[in-house]
């Protein structure tokens, strides 16, 4: 892991950018903490760093007036990273079949998912490792956000991932199904109920397939970026639970 910017904010949060290989990310840890504190990894969409900062930063901020630090890394095909010749084909064959305004197919969810997981989760899992060895940090570890796909793989393999917080807005192929029933670790999962872009009993479907013993659904109404502030709260409060 090389650093290769630091900005300080007057919150005591300090964000550091990083590569590990290939691979762009962000690190952010409180200016003056006493002992190593536990870690968000904080999943995003495809869109590219650079546009999901200020989410993300808001995010991050967060986590670490918690008590947390936070990190995230780019994903294949996103951002600065090289062009992904399969992922944007399948990009391409589902905004026609969304603007022709039928049903998204199984091929193209395939398509466009299952291989973002299985590169994307290796380097998840890589990125740990070297965030973990840096003495501010010491776990435990928890993911929140982004692909759920993403996020129901790496909660299956990673046994240093002990909570998960998800937010159920993306398509999800049918294998990922029976990969949720292997989940055992606790769930905290947002649904907008009137999420367009979002198959809302196939979100119900995969929350009963989770195999976690402590799973909680924070079902809300509103579209994709109508999450409320509570929401947010709560989902601190999820993590503080289990990471402290």
């Amino acid at each position: 892991m090389h650093f290769t910017s630091e900005q300080r904010f007057d919150d005591g949060v300090i964000e550091r950018e990083f590569t590990l290989g290939e691979i762009p990310g962000i690190l952010w840890t409180p200016a003056a903490a006493s002992a190593p504190v536990p870690l968000i990894l904080l999943g995003h969409p495809p869109l590219g760093l650079r546009k999901m900062h200020p989410r993300l930063v808001a995010r991050a901020r967060q986590a670490v007036a918690d008590g947390f630090a936070a990190a995230t890394i780019e994903l294949p095909g996103s951002g600065d990273r090289p062009r992904w010749a399969a992922v944007e084909q399948a990009r391409a064959d589902l905004r026609r079949a969304m603007e022709a305004g039928g049903p998204v197919g199984d091929e193209i969810i395939d398509a466009l998912v299952l291989p973002l997981v299985e590169k994307a989760v290796p380097e998840w899992q890589a990125a740990l490792d070297a965030l973990l060895s840096l003495p501010e940090i010491g776990g435990p570890v928890g993911y929140s956000g982004g692909v759920i796909s993403i996020g129901i793989r790496l909660a299956v393999v990673e046994p240093r991932i002990v909570a998960a917080g998800f937010f159920a807005g993306s398509l999800v192929p049918a294998a990922m199904f029976e990969e949720a029933r292997q989940v055992t670790i606790p769930l905290h999962i947002l649904l907008q109920w009137d999420d367009k872009g979002n198959d809302r009993q196939a979100a119900l479907d995969l929350f009963d397939a989770f195999g976690s013993k402590e799973k909680t659904l924070h079902a809300n109404m509103g579209g994709h970026t109508g999450v409320p502030q509570f929401a947010g709260e709560d989902a601190a409060g999820f993590f503080a639970r289990h990471l402290r």
